[in-house]
C-alpha cells in the first residue's frame, strides 16, 4: 500500500489546525471569568461528546450496538471517567460482535 505525497501534507495542516484551536482555546479561557452556569456546561460536556459519538452507531447498528451505548452511559454516570467509560462500550462491543 502506497501512500500520495500530497496526504502527509493534507495531515500536517489539518494538525497544525487543531493544535492552533486548542492552545487558542486555552489561551482565551484566561480572559474569561467562570461563573456557576459555565462551570456547569464544562462539566456536562464530556457525557456530551460520549454520546454524540455513540449514539450514531447505535442508531444505525442493533442491539450489541445498544447494550454498548448503555454500558458507555452507566459507566459515565458511575465511574465519572470518559476514557475509562469508552473502553467499557468499546470492550462489550467487541465481545459481543464477536459472539
Amino acid at each position: 500500500m502506497s501512500v500520495r505525497p500530497d496526504f502527509w501534507l493534507f495531515l500536517l495542516v489539518l494538525a497544525a489546525g487543531s493544535i492552533a484551536c486548542r492552545f487558542g482555546g486555552f489561551w482565551m479561557m484566561r480572559f474569561v471569568r467562570i461563573g456557576p452556569r459555565l462551570d456547569a456546561a464544562l462539566k456536562a460536556t464530556p457525557i456530551a461528546v460520549m454520546v454524540g459519538i455513540a449514539a450514531p452507531a447505535a442508531l444505525h447498528g442493533g442491539w450489541p450496538e445498544w447494550l454498548a451505548l448503555a454500558a458507555v452511559i452507566i459507566a459515565m454516570k458511575v465511574i465519572r471517567n470518559d476514557l475509562v467509560s469508552a473502553v467499557a462500550g468499546v470492550a462489550l462491543l467487541a465481545i459481543l460482535r464477536a459472539l
